[in-house]
């Protein structure tokens, strides 16, 4: 009897001793994905650091001003007055939707006097 109860606990060892082995390598793989995808990122971060700095000196205003000022006639551009601006006055601004009245209550303009 005690021979087979060695033997079961010996091959319950070797299953959890396989079993964390696998797990050990399952670890490492995700490891290895995740140090792959963090230095995607770290590309794709510098990747876009750069575009906004491009993005940023083809939007400098004296290069723009310049451009307008090359194409001007082939663009049809009017120049610029004040009267082509308005004031915020002007501004129509949506109104906030109004939210409907579930319970009306009857408003009159007299009052009861109550003795």
């Amino acid at each position: 009897m005690r021979t087979i109860l060695y033997c079961l606990t010996a091959l319950v060892v070797m299953a959890l001793a396989f079993n964390a082995y696998q797990e050990n390598y399952a670890t490492q793989q995700t490891l290895k994905d995740v140090a792959k995808l963090q230095r995607k990122i770290a590309a794709k971060r510098e990747r876009l650091a750069i575009l906004k700095a491009e993005w940023a000196y083809l939007n400098r205003p004296d290069r723009l001003r310049e451009l307008a000022a090359l194409n001007f006639e082939t663009l049809g551009l009017m120049e610029l007055q004040p009267e082509h601006f308005g004031r915020a006055d002007q501004v129509s601004y949506p109104q906030p939707d109004l939210l409907p009245i579930l319970n009306p209550i009857e408003v009159s303009g007299t009052q009861e006097q109550h003795p």
